[in-house]
């Protein structure tokens, strides 16, 4: 049986540290003229999980005040968007909660932190597929201070898989072949792959020879995240499938399987 934590803010995880930010949940708290200007996490890209390894990604933070940053008091918190009454589902803290600092200028600091994600702790459950908020805080070098409850956001998706099979080969030109696949995803509950069901693939052809891949139809994969139908051969190729992606679900591509036209 898989639990979900519910967590009231991030003012629990800032029990967890040693640092003395003043900070209020669920609403932007600060103090002074200093701001967080800038986040980012895992470098702009999504963080993908799938059923057993463990993701490593960074947040950075810069912040500034007319003082400079007080090294050492600056750090995020990462949890699943909250629910309406403010609770949050899932909290990722940095592994270091120091990070590494670096001064862009006498009054701005960014600092890097080195996260995990474990899909059989962390995502507790499918649902907390999708957009993540990362709360940052900062402290400067004279006592103004903020903490900003969404500072960025994030997503964490299921990864995806995708094959290809295209028969028979090789084949008469103009000859009708039949190509097969399935679309799966991680199922973060049962640490297995999965169909994913009534979701919209398109199958590509690039003919030997040239470098880019022309859409021939979409497909619906079935109720079991099969994929199959037919086409006609007219000339030595590359056929793949190609998915676009969902909000909670990477894009992913198959592998190409070249088919020889006699």
């Amino acid at each position: 049986m898989h639990h979900r934590t519910a967590v009231a803010g991030f003012a629990g995880a800032l029990a967890l540290s040693a640092l003395t930010i003043p900070v209020a949940a669920q609403a932007d708290d600060y103090s002074g003229d200093i701001k967080i200007t800038k986040v980012v996490v895992n470098g702009g890209k999504d963080i993908v999980l799938g059923t057993t390894e463990v993701k490593t990604f960074t947040i950075a933070v810069t912040a500034a005040d007319d003082s400079g940053i007080e090294v050492g008091n600056t750090f995020p918190i990462m949890g699943r968007t909250p629910l309406p009454n403010g609770d949050y589902y899932g909290l990722v803290i940095p592994d270091d909660i120091a990070g590494t600092c670096v001064d862009q200028s006498a009054t701005t600091t960014t600092c890097t932190w080195v996260l995990t994600m474990n899909p059989r702790i962390d995502t507790q459950d499918n649902t907390t597929a999708g957009t993540w908020t990362v709360s940052a805080h900062a402290l400067a070098n004279d006592g103004d201070y903020i903490s900003k409850d969404s500072a960025a956001k994030a997503k964490v998706l299921r990864n995806s898989r995708l094959t290809v099979n295209a028969t028979p080969e090789p084949v008469k030109k103009n000859k009708t072949i039949t190509v097969k696949g399935a679309l799966t995803r991680a199922n973060w509950e049962t640490y297995k792959y999965a169909g994913y069901t009534k979701q919209p693939v398109k199958l590509q052809f690039k003919k030997k020879g040239t470098s880019s891949y022309k859409t021939l139809k979409t497909v619906t994969t079935d109720s079991k995240g099969n994929l199959k139908t037919t086409t006609k051969a007219t000339a030595d190729g590359y056929f793949r499938y190609s998915f676009a992606g969902t909000s909670t679900t990477p894009a992913v591509a198959s592998t190409a399987d070249f088919v020889d036209v006699k």
